[in-house]
């Protein structure tokens, strides 16, 4: 008789938050949750916009979860997203982890999108998509960290896939489209000078309105300004759209976390709001 393997248990979930604007105020439009994806939002009277921390109740991704996030900034409405904690990505046992990130935001609407830093160990499988959809005077801030293994608990990433997907488009047309793919062996490319040059953090916002070509200057100093750091910073006028793209390598999560606060801070305000990077984010 052919035994029958046990078939694994799998995470899945989808969270959905939009935003309206009630008199000065950004409130929530709609709340949506299912499975283990979970939206909450802090208490922040003091502040006219909404910060809303998702989570993931199962404490991780595998292979074979599923998640999806979707995010949609109300117009004239001010929306941050982030996580409760970093998103880690274990071994892959079968099957490919998928995380799907969606988000649109409104004429005259800001969407800040700051997860927590997401965390591949060794042998993780992670596929992951990003989209968004900005309306003419709106504004994205856009920031991925990652990290290839924790460094001071002596992990390493050499064994694994990762694959990353994003499309961005503005006023319907595609402003800035761009694919990762690391798949094993490659412990040559995370030490080799034109690969990582054996850092394991790594970092890209991307910022479209909210003044980025004025910011552009501003934010190369801060990077030469960070010890252990290798940055470039770059702005771009496409389809009547205003990009800044920061690439960022780290020797470990702790120096990059350090570096993207303050940038986060600069990126995300304007000359009418300051606006600084979630509590929880805290080093």
């Amino acid at each position: 008789m052919t035994a029958v393997l046990p078939k694994f248990q799998r995470t899945q979930g989808t969270g959905r938050i939009t935003t309206k604007r009630v008199g000065n105020r950004s409130r929530i439009d709609t709340l949506y949750q299912q499975g283990a994806a979970k939206i909450r939002i802090p208490d922040a009277p003091w502040d006219p916009g909404l910060e809303a921390v998702i989570i993931n109740t199962a404490g991780g991704v595998t292979g074979g979860d599923d998640l999806a996030w979707r995010a949609e900034a109300g117009a004239g409405t001010n929306l941050t997203v982030t996580t409760q904690a970093c998103e880690k990505v274990y071994k892959a046992d079968g099957g490919t982890a998928q995380i799907d990130v969606h988000m649109s935001v409104a004429a005259g609407a800001t969407l800040n999108w700051l997860p927590q830093e997401t965390i591949l160990f060794n042998q993780a499988d992670l596929s992951r998509t990003i989209h968004a959809e900005i309306e003419k005077d709106a504004s994205l801030l856009l920031v991925e960290p990652v990290i290839l293994g924790r460094r001071a608990m002596g992990e390493t990433f050499t064994q694994g896939r990762w694959r990353d997907r994003w499309r961005i488009h503005h006023n319907g047309q595609l402003i800035h489209a761009e694919n990762v793919h690391l798949r094993a062996p490659f412990a040559d490319h995370l030490v080799d000078p034109a690969g990582l040059d054996g850092h394991t953090a790594l970092a890209t916002m991307l910022l479209v309105g909210n003044h980025a070509e004025a910011k552009l200057e501003t934010a190369r100093a801060m990077i030469d300004a960070q010890d252990h750091m290798v940055a470039g910073a770059s702005n771009w006028q496409v389809g009547g759209a205003d990009k800044l793209v920061i690439r960022m390598l780290a020797p470990d999560g702790y120096a990059l976390r350090a570096a993207l606060v303050p940038l986060i801070n600069q990126l995300a305000s304007s000359p009418d709001r300051q606006t600084h990077v979630p509590k929880i984010w805290s080093l």
